[in-house]
């Protein structure tokens, strides 16, 4: 939701703030006033009323006035000044290739567990990017530490009300949470949590648990200190992930971090849930919630779908199983007796979440004529056993369905690809392991694409595809 900004504090007030960059159309909606201007995909546009917008959220609250004047560069670099007059709710109808506009904000943490430490080198350049941005998380529910906020970005969170946002908390106490993040700033969090209640401003947290480190003990005492500022209201924080560590083979020697097995997984649901009671009966809800891989990891059934409310975190694993599984159902109500055509079908996902896929595969396979094979692969590039599907490489496909009767036809989750472009984790493109394959592959976004692609029919309406 956008909101307009307090009066008084301009857009781009941080005089240390770079420059923005124009910013550059990729897309023009058809019939929009973009269109009727003669926008065209390259053109970039430089500013608005004389201010240039820092980001998507600056563009989207100075196009919110009804007259604009807009000062635009087409590809050949002449400069046009647009005078218009719209409803102050019209938007332009532009997409853009970036949402910043004056540079990314990089984390200036040093996490031992931090993912993008734990990658090779030598792959593309925006694996390695540690961004660490309040304006990402508010516009696209990444999560950010606060450890490098500006007094200016402070005075813009309020100002322009950028609630919620998305912060991973690890740990309330100072000195573990500093530790962790290896930031002294880091310890500085329940006083900006103090902040963003008192002016009324909402967080999602999350917990990334570290046997040893801030488990046990320590993970109980960061959820009673964040249940602190849940009530009300209007409550500070909106809710809380918690979710396991995760390790590859690539991170660096003697980090101090260990792997979650299965007795900490048990112990850890068996601690997270005894807080649940108390939560609901003051929240309304479990308001803490263990992502999916803990129960996958401990061999334990799942949550019901009522447990998981509207799924506030589920961008980050807490109950995205079975939103999914909730979708296929819905998908496979109406299943044909049998296909014209017999068709053997492959569709690959990580080790870690197959068997929960199982009983809807074979709903799948009651089908005659319709031969799905479900593939739960581990990640050789990685160096796990136990992967989610979202991590699994080309590398990993190659390996791991090498010498398999694969049908004629492999169902690929789009989470495996890069967003706009058909990419791996690893660099090799679909296009390679298609050939490698030597089988056509089909990239499915959601439940109902999956069966859609079964059954030779067009999906009604796909579903976000993650696990």
């Amino acid at each position: 939701m956008w909101l307009e900004p307090s009066s008084g504090i301009p857009i781009n007030s941080d005089p240390g703030a770079a420059t923005p960059q124009p910013a550059v159309v990729a897309t023009v909606e058809p019939g929009s006033i973009g269109e009727e201007l003669g926008f065209q995909a390259g053109d970039r546009l430089i500013a608005i009323n004389g201010m240039r917008p820092r980001d998507l959220i600056d563009l989207q609250m100075l196009c919110g006035e009804e007259e604009l004047l807009l000062e635009v560069e087409d590809p050949s670099g002449e400069i046009h000044r647009l005078e218009l007059e719209k409803d102050a709710d019209d938007g332009l109808g532009l997409g853009f290739t970036e949402a910043l506009f004056d540079g990314l904000r990089q984390c200036n943490n040093h996490c031992p567990f931090c993912f993008i430490d734990q990658q090779p080198p030598g792959r593309r350049h925006s694996l390695y990017l540690k961004d660490d941005d309040y304006r990402l998380s508010f516009l696209y529910g990444s999560y950010l530490t606060l450890t490098n906020l500006t007094p200016a970005d402070w005075q813009r969170i309020e100002a322009q009300r950028l609630s919620p946002l998305y912060v991973s908390v690890h740990a309330t106490d100072p000195a573990l949470r500093s530790r962790l993040l290896q930031n002294e700033r880091a310890g500085l969090l329940l006083e900006q949590l103090a902040w963003f209640q008192e002016r009324r401003l909402q967080i999602h947290a999350q917990v990334v648990v570290c046997p040893g480190i801030n488990d046990g003990d320590a993970l109980i005492n960061s959820l009673n200190d964040l249940a602190r500022f849940a009530g009300g209201d209007w409550p500070a924080v909106l809710s809380v992930a918690v979710v396991p560590v995760g390790l590859t083979r690539f991170r660096p020697d003697a980090d101090g971090l260990l792997p979650v097995n299965l007795e900490t997984a048990l112990k850890t649901i068996s601690a997270v849930e005894a807080l649940h009671p108390n939560f609901k009966k003051r929240f309304g809800s479990p308001w803490a919630w263990l992502s999916d891989e803990w129960y996958l990891i401990a061999g334990l059934p799942l949550p019901a779908r009522s447990s998981y409310a509207d799924f506030p975190q589920q961008e980050n694993g807490v109950g995205s199983i079975r939103a999914f599984l909730e979708d296929l159902d819905q998908a496979t109500l109406n299943l044909p007796e049998s296909l014209e055509t017999p068709r053997q079908i492959s569709w690959v996902v990580g080790r870690l979440v197959g068997e929960a896929l199982l009983p809807v595969v074979k709903r799948l396979q009651n089908v005659r004529g319709l031969n799905l094979q479900l593939h739960a692969l581990p990640s050789p590039y990685w160096g796990c056993d136990q992967v989610v599907t979202g991590l699994l490489t080309g590398s990993d496909l190659v390996s791991g369905l090498a010498d398999r009767d694969l049908g004629e036809l492999l169902l690929l989750p789009a989470v495996l690809l890069r967003q706009g472009e058909a990419v791996f984790l690893d660099d090799l493109s679909l296009e390679q392991v298609e050939e490698k394959l030597g089988l056509p592959i089909c990239v499915v976004a959601g439940a109902a694409e999956v069966v859609a692609a079964c059954l030779r029919q067009r999906a009604q309406k796909p579903v976000n595809f993650i696990y």
